[in-house]
């Protein structure tokens, strides 16, 4: 797996999440007080894109049916045995870097 930019720090905000692609491959990017968190961009429900969602604390809600999902962890607040991916974040000179397969 590599690391891959998904923008700077300075332009996500607390309490903000962003949709990033990696070629055709959706991700979310959150901002969870000033932690940085990544997980897959496709809910599992109904393929809903996560990145466009709104975030409540740590919980991301997909935009088409609102399940949502701890971006910490990528568990569901509906049903504890769906999930999705989360993937390593680290902050390089302001940058944020996700690491993807």
């Amino acid at each position: 797996m590599a690391f891959i930019s998904a923008g700077y720090v300075a332009d996500l905000a607390a309490g903000e999440v962003r949709e990033i692609f990696v070629g055709e491959r959706p991700y979310a990017i959150c901002n969870f007080e000033g932690s940085f968190y990544a997980m897959d961009g496709e809910c599992p429900h109904q393929g809903g894109p996560l990145g466009q969602g709104r975030l409540d604390g740590v919980h991301l809600a997909c935009p088409y049916h609102l399940w949502a999902f701890d971006c910490r962890s990528g568990r569901c607040d509906r049903d504890r045995e769906c999930r999705v991916a989360t993937y390593p974040v680290r902050i390089e000179r302001g940058e944020i870097l996700i690491e993807v397969p």
